[in-house]
């Protein structure tokens, strides 16, 4: 099992070899820890809680990532979460292809749009894994997503049309001036 596990088997493929690791528990218990210290590690080292005292930074990161593996939910969370992102990942890749050779990236509103169109395809990898654990928010997701997809409409319409009406200081565009039917209002 070790000569598979580090390629000394040359006679097998890269499916036996996947296999051999994923018995092995590469792909359920040391990928995942790998990321959780690696995540926890580059966050302490990164905010400086213990000045540069790199120890206690790789201490605090071990410790959660084997505290995070004690109970099957993260590993499972992983094995659901990551294939659905590497979807939404090669739909993106797809749609900056596509506007690459059709549309100049420079002009107008791309990248906003290319910002909606990920924060859909996050939510969407989001709502579909709880759903897949068995957690309640996804069912609740799946029957309430129309109101919730009206709701972010009315709320992009209302920040398209502000900000499309004022400038960036916050003035009104076009000279607009206060409506008062009979002159100037009453000073109090």
């Amino acid at each position: 099992m070790l000569g598979g596990l580090i390629f000394l088997d040359w006679a097998g493929t890269i499916g036996e070899v996947f296999s051999v690791w994923e018995q092995a528990g590469f792909f359920s218990y040391l990928l995942p820890f790998l990321l959780i210290f690696a995540l926890v590690f580059g966050i302490l080292t990164q905010i400086q809680l213990f000045r540069d005292s790199k120890a206690i930074n790789a201490i605090i990161a071990l410790v959660v990532g084997l505290i995070a593996l004690q109970f099957p939910m993260v590993p499972l969370f992983f094995s659901e979460i990551f294939p659905r992102l590497g979807i939404g990942l090669a739909i993106i890749l797809v749609i900056l292809i596509f506007v690459g050779m059709f549309i100049d990236p420079e002009k107008g509103g791309f990248f906003y749009v290319l910002m909606g169109v990920g924060g859909v395809i996050v939510v969407v990898i989001l709502v579909q894994t709880a759903g897949a654990l068995g957690w309640s928010s996804g069912q609740w997701w799946v029957d309430n997503w129309p109101m919730v997809a009206g709701a972010v409409f009315i709320l992009a319409v209302i920040g398209i049309i502000v900000g499309a009406t004022s400038r960036g200081d916050g003035t009104p565009r076009g000279g607009y001036k206060a409506f008062w039917p009979w002159g100037a209002p009453p000073r109090r």
